[in-house]
């Protein structure tokens, strides 16, 4: 039985036992986390899931995790929503309520929501990491992944001179090798000219299958991108037949700020690994 098949599973099936106590041991034994005492069966298949039960690449995603939640104190240890609810409010940010054909999770950003003179390079990734906490969480995300669209009307020098080569280090190792999500899709559109530069700062830190899962639609975005996502996901903003852009913006900050405490307790844990309790499996369930 492959990885994919494997994936289908729910997390209490006998099938997937082995695995997880397989991951448990080898992550236990690491030198780098010998003070952890335990990782919970949920966290441990977000890992495996993510690298189609592969357990040599599970446990590299893992020990990656938990390192670059170790070097990026600056944001790991603030995940909370209404830290970062003016920018939220300003529709900057929405994953959208339908799926795409595949089963995975469309988000959009829209840069030109974001002022760099009210906020942070840093303030705006932890946005981003705030979503992909609360989506890895979900069991359909962990099987099929995500797909992004970044939206990038509005790109100016200012929006350029926050982005400095450690924070595109830092970007791209989410991206690549340090998050427990599969991402199948970055869509750029409404790309200027000299946003290029910042692009090239991140390209050279992705890998080969990220860099060609990368889309540049330009300006004229609206039929290019119904090749990949069918008219009922999209917003009509980018050629859809969905809720508005600004709607779906609100619905997510909404999500985002009932699942404060949850977000809180996990910047909060040594290895991230909290337990999620029914009253909260309701809000985040697909």
């Amino acid at each position: 039985m492959n990885g994919a098949q494997l994936s289908e599973f729910p997390d209490d099936s006998e099938l997937l036992g082995p695995y997880v106590s397989s991951l448990r041991r080898r992550a236990l034994l690491a030198g780098e986390l010998s003070a952890v005492r335990t990782f919970s069966e949920g966290f441990l298949l977000k890992f495996l899931r993510a690298r189609d039960f592969d357990e040599e690449l599970s446990l590299k995603l893992l020990l990656n995790y938990q390192r670059w939640r170790r070097e990026s104190p600056e944001i790991s240890t603030c995940l909370s929503p209404s830290s970062v609810i003016g920018l939220l409010n300003t529709t900057y940010h929405a994953v959208l309520p339908q799926r795409d054909h595949t089963g995975s999770r469309v988000l959009i950003y829209r840069i030109g929501q974001w002022n760099p003179k009210d906020w942070t390079a840093f303030q705006v990734f932890r946005v981003s990491l705030i979503t992909s906490e609360i989506i890895s969480t979900e069991t359909e995300t962990q099987r099929r992944g995500l797909k992004v669209i970044f939206d990038l009307q509005g790109w100016s020098l200012g929006h350029a001179l926050q982005v400095n080569p450690s924070l595109a280090r830092k970007i791209s190792s989410v991206l690549a090798d340090s998050f427990p999500l599969k991402v199948r899709g970055i869509h750029l559109v409404n790309e200027p000219l000299f946003f290029r530069p910042v692009f090239a700062m991140i390209r050279p830190f992705l890998p080969d299958k990220i860099k060609q899962r990368i889309h540049m639609h330009g300006a004229d975005f609206h039929d290019t991108l119904n090749d990949f996502f069918s008219p009922p996901v999209l917003p009509p903003e980018y050629g859809g037949e969905g809720p508005s852009i600004e709607g779906v913006c609100q619905e997510w900050t909404n999500h985002l700020l009932q699942s404060e405490t949850l977000l809180q307790q996990i910047a909060a844990h040594p290895t991230g690994d909290v337990t999620i309790n029914p009253e909260e499996a309701l809000i985040l369930r697909d």
